[in-house]
């Protein structure tokens, strides 16, 4: 498979995009990340031709009104990704979170038809292995309790992208970090 490598910046930091030949994206990542971008591209496509070159306008142009607070911007990107069935499901639903909403991980299970408490779980390592960053808006999905949790790219990332979203008051997202910081001093969850 044929594969386009095209650097672009955002408010968040230098980030890296794949697109196939039909300009779908592949992947998003976020600069630092490179070696995994690369490990997640030879699991998730083996053998693979990965050239330098532009990324597709429309992509650009998307990822740009998005970050200017056109919210509603990467609605239309084409996505093409290469998981598990259940991966693939959670990834597909996570595209339907609107912007400025959240769910939890349990919540998302069962959106997908997994109706037992492993839901949070299952979903936790689908969602974590999402290989597109803010387009497949993982960002978007907390802890039961409101925590932020985990996040790929970074909890600093998560939380700036939801206030950009409003989807979480600044208040909130400070309050359920010392929740979470409490709970792991205390090696509880």
């Amino acid at each position: 498979m044929k594969m386009i490598l095209s650097d672009l910046e955002s408010p968040l930091g230098a980030m890296l995009l794949v697109t196939d030949e039909q300009r779908r994206v592949r992947a998003l990542e976020f600069a630092e990340r490179r070696s995994r971008l690369h490990r997640k591209l030879r699991e998730q496509y083996g053998e693979h031709q990965l050239t330098e070159g532009p990324a597709p306008t429309a992509v650009e142009n998307a990822l740009k009104r998005y970050f200017a607070g056109a919210l509603e911007a990467l609605d239309g990107i084409e996505v093409a990704t290469a998981g598990t069935e259940l991966q693939e499901r959670a990834w597909a639903a996570l595209r339907r979170i609107p912007a400025g909403q959240t769910t939890t991980y349990g919540a998302l299970g069962k959106s997908v038809g997994i109706n037992d408490w492993r839901a949070a779980v299952d979903m936790g390592a689908a969602v974590g292995a999402n290989p597109i960053a803010v387009i497949v808006p993982c960002h978007r999905v907390l802890g039961v309790n409101g925590d932020l949790k985990g996040y790929a790219w970074g909890l600093h990332r998560k939380r700036w992208l939801l206030e950009h979203e409003a989807a979480i008051e600044a208040e909130q997202i400070i309050q359920a970090q010392e929740t979470e910081c409490l709970r792991s001093k205390s090696g509880r969850y």
